[in-house]
């Protein structure tokens, strides 16, 4: 499609005033509502600031495209606005913005939104055409270039011109995490520097719009090399045997000539594709930190379907369970007493038993490909069944991935004719002895602390009661349904069969409570922090409102696996505070479970509620001051 299409020369800025982001974001989105092109300009901005809370839209090189997609807008428009001076737009390269491409589309027009993106990315790597836009004057000049300078996109091999060219052919793969900007700006640069070297190329994009431009075996065959600039995965077992260099999309942009001349040198590594693998993701240029990170997010975002979709119909087992009637000697079988609830509950826990073997897998998968999905399930079960938790879950992930790998290392020089074999049989074998013997002792230690945080509980029994309830609320939040977690459960359990007759019992009450917290500060934080969470994080943290009202801690596990140190001890302070409150009251429940569906079999159902309040606000307001914006 043609950028001119979509340029009103009405919404145009040729002098931007602004001097700061929002600012400016503020002053493109005044043009467009005086323009009668958005209709609501503070709904429209709350979506260009949701994307820009995922990552930044200054791609660079003076260059800013903020975007939103909402039913705000009237009709698809981009505005352009041009700052002499520039400003700090907490772009990618860190330089001041000094041209704007405000894109403004409305709901359902995917196409248009994404097409808008991919042209303009396609055009601004070049940087004549760039400085130009900086000297226009007046929005003629504006309109004139872009109708100069855009043209229809290759879908073919890019020859090079006869005089220069040199016979070598590359094809390359371009993707990034959100599929716009950098994947066509990468694909463009690649394209016009193998031009100039004289190098015929293809490249790929692996964008939002899908698969475009895709590689035909024969010309990967007929390739001399091959360059992957992705940050995402891309198919690699198609470039088995050739010559391949695997980088950042970011180099594609800015190091494109290095990386065209290292894949045609004949120099670069051969690429050796393991039977069965499907998929890589470059974390060459990524720190040890960052590394961490993504596989991290590996295990987070395949484990969060599992967690929601578990939790919900735990959820709806208890509050069904509630309207059907549950004898009161028969509380401690609420969510399970009927048949229906008890059918919702046990596909509940079946959801949350796969859950911890999920997170450990995909950790595994994103440090050693598919070789090390079965020994991080492994890890996971293990980890679940033993009782080790979600942290002995996250140590099992890296555990199995980095034994893959190390088992890829001491299988290296088998002979070629075994290759097959090494996948289906010597990678599977040894790698789930030695990671399940490995998990097996980890569970060792696990039990032994968790007989003797019980044991410590029954001690305090009977001591000073505010005491008791900030350690049993710092317990219920320090893994979340892990060993330490299951002992104050476990210990508060013990409390309640004794305490029937005397209106049941603080200790269940204060565990229940700081149980219900972290869930719930989540779904605060993810509310009033938007910028400090990914778009998946707030959507599952709306869905934590539900699971921390239900009294199922584990829909905080995504978050503090995500970052473990900073969501622990946010979670922590809250919960504790909270269970200090409930026994400093001497708030007693009778029912072990249901979180506020049991609100009738509390003692004092309004303070119990005030003290969940409060310890909610506190790991939120944490959550808000320790956790760092998201890395996308």
């Amino acid at each position: 499609m043609r950028i001119t299409d979509l340029l009103s020369k009405d919404v145009m800025i040729m002098s931007l005033q602004a001097t700061t982001k929002e600012a400016a974001i503020d002053e493109m989105i005044a043009s467009l509502k005086s323009n009668g092109k958005i209709n609501d300009e503070v709904l429209f901005k709350e979506a260009i600031m949701n994307r820009e809370a995922q990552s930044s839209t200054g791609v660079g090189e003076g260059i800013a495209m903020p975007h939103a997609k909402t039913k705000a807008v009237n009709e698809p428009t981009v505005v352009f606005a041009k700052s002499e001076k520039g400003l700090d737009y907490n772009s990618l390269d860190g330089q001041p913005a000094h041209l704007f491409f405000m894109i403004a589309a409305p709901d359902g027009a995917n196409a248009t939104h994404l097409e808008t993106l991919a042209a303009l990315s396609r055009l601004l790597v070049h940087p004549a055409f760039v400085q130009s836009l900086k000297d226009a004057k007046t929005p003629d000049d504006v309109i004139t270039l872009f109708n100069n300078e855009q043209g229809d996109a290759e879908e073919t091999v890019v020859a090079p011109t006869s005089s220069n060219d040199t016979g070598k052919t590359v094809v390359a793969v371009t993707a990034c995490p959100t599929g716009i900007a950098h994947t066509y700006m990468a694909a463009e640069k690649l394209q016009e520097t193998a031009n100039k070297l004289g190098v015929r190329i293809k490249v790929e994009t692996n964008g939002s719009r899908g698969v475009e431009n895709r590689l035909t075996d024969k010309e990967i065959a007929e390739a001399d090399g091959v360059i992957i600039a992705a940050d995402v995965q891309v198919d690699m077992p198609r470039f088995d045997g050739k010559h391949l260099i695997a980088k950042p999309v970011a180099a594609g942009i800015h190091k494109p000539e290095e990386l065209i001349k290292e894949a045609i040198s004949g120099n670069a590594p051969v690429y050796k594709a393991e039977s069965g693998s499907e998929a890589t993701e470059s974390t060459d240029g990524l720190s040890i930190g960052q590394q961490i990170y993504k596989h991290l997010m590996s295990g987070v975002s395949h484990m969060l379907p599992f967690v929601i979709g578990g939790g919900i119909a735990i959820a709806i087992a208890f509050m069904l369970d509630q309207i059907l009637g549950v004898p009161q000697d028969q509380l401690a079988k609420l969510g399970s007493y009927n048949e229906i609830p008890a059918l919702l509950k046990q596909i509940g826990d079946v959801a949350f038993g796969f859950m911890l073997p999920v997170f450990a897998g995909y950790i595994a998968y994103s440090i050693s490909d598919r070789p090390g999905l079965v020994a991080g399930f492994v890890a996971g079960g293990v980890a679940s069944v033993g009782g080790a938790g979600f942290l002995g879950a996250l140590v099992g992930g890296f555990l199995a991935g980095y034994a893959v790998e190390l088992i890829k290392v001491m299988l290296k020089k088998l002979p070629k004719t075994l290759d097959g074999i090494k996948v289906v049989l010597f990678y599977p074998v040894l790698s789930v002895l030695i990671v399940g013997l490995l998990m097996l002792l980890l569970n060792v230690p696990m039990s032994a602390l968790n007989t003797w945080l019980n044991d410590f509980l029954n001690s305090l029994s009977g001591t000073n009661a505010v005491i008791l309830g900030l350690l049993l609320g710092a317990m219920m939040a320090a893994d979340l349904g892990g060993p330490i977690n299951k002992a104050a459960y476990i210990f508060a359990t013990g409390t309640l069969a004794a305490s029937v007759a005397t209106g049941g019992s603080a200790i269940m009450a204060a565990t229940m409570a700081a149980g219900m917290v972290p869930p719930l500060a989540t779904f605060v934080a993810t509310l009033v922090f938007r910028n400090k969470f990914t778009a998946q994080e707030r959507d599952a943290g709306l869905t934590n409102s539900i699971l921390g009202a239900s009294f199922i801690t584990e829909g905080a596990i995504p978050f503090a696996a995500a970052d473990p140190l900073r969501m622990i001890p946010s979670f922590i302070a809250g919960s504790a505070i909270t269970g200090a409150i409930v026994m400093f009251l001497n708030i007693k429940v009778l029912a072990p479970h249901g979180g506020v569906f049991v609100i009738f079999l509390v003692s004092q159902p309004w303070f119990y509620l005030i003290a969940i309040v409060i310890g909610t606000i506190i790991s939120a307001a944490l959550i808000g001051v320790l956790r760092k914006k998201p890395t996308v």
